[in-house]
């Protein structure tokens, strides 16, 4: 169906030194992760309040046990695999030719995928902390927690997970312009570039070749060389990766 444009991004590929890869939602659904914005997204689905509300950093302050009933049962999907995507970004990644990931998601699949250099603009759930102590707890004792985590200390245990009204982390920023910077190749994949600051991002990639893959049109214009509509998996498999 698209073996044209698949042999137009081998060709790409092959040509770059160093790819990055800027991803989101999109990239996790062929993982059964539900992502946000499609039309049976968690966004669309009726909850008595909507998920952008539950998900914002007053809410979690205020309503504490609603926000980790959601949580819990929408976003932390402890047993997803990484799927072909993930796959061939590490391989592409042990190639020398994928310089970095950056992903809008916090599943921590990119890196359950073996993919080294991640940077997570919105935290991972695998990541917990205690608001009073700052001791570290993982996804397992969050996900398996009656109502409310808490520490050992008595502080509730909030998620490294940049909630709305909340700033991303100036490192992973930092890091991840750079790195579309000194990019010769900026693949977009999985996302329909709506959340700002990270959709900006790409403003910054000066390179060469400059891909999107996606099942939908993105939102924010891009004068991308090749674009292809289609899940990204279903793509990045069939792409060979040469040394």
């Amino acid at each position: 169906m698209y073996e044209k444009k698949i042999g137009e991004l081998q060709r790409i590929i092959d040509d770059s030194k160093r790819i990055v890869f800027f991803g989101g939602a999109g990239v996790s659904t062929e993982s059964n992760i539900p992502d946000f914005r499609s039309a049976d997204g968690i966004y669309h689905q009726e909850y008595k309040y909507s998920p952008e509300e539950v998900v914002s950093h007053s809410f979690f302050m205020k309503y504490p046990e609603t926000f980790y009933e959601f949580y819990k049962e929408k976003m932390m999907i402890l047993d997803a695999k990484p799927n072909a995507a993930h796959m061939k970004l590490e391989e592409l990644e042990r190639a020398g030719k994928l310089k970095a990931v950056i992903t809008q998601n916090i599943d921590g699949l990119h890196q359950a995928a073996g993919s080294k250099e991640v940077y997570e603009l919105h935290g991972s759930i695998h990541r917990n902390y205690c608001m009073k102590c700052d001791r570290f707890y993982d996804a397992d004792y969050v996900k398996s927690s009656e109502g409310i985590p808490k520490c050992e200390c008595g502080g509730i245990v909030k998620p490294d997970v940049v909630l709305y009204e909340e700033s991303l982390d100036a490192a992973t920023i930092q890091k991840s312009i750079q790195a579309i910077e000194e990019a010769d190749t900026l693949i977009i994949g999985g996302t329909s570039l709506v959340v700002y600051p990270a959709a900006g991002f790409i403003d910054y990639f000066k390179g060469k070749h400059l891909v999107v893959i996606n099942k939908s049109e993105t939102a924010k214009a891009v004068r991308a060389e090749l674009s292809i509509s289609a899940p990204i998996g279903q793509v990045l498999k069939q792409i060979e990766v040469k040394i």
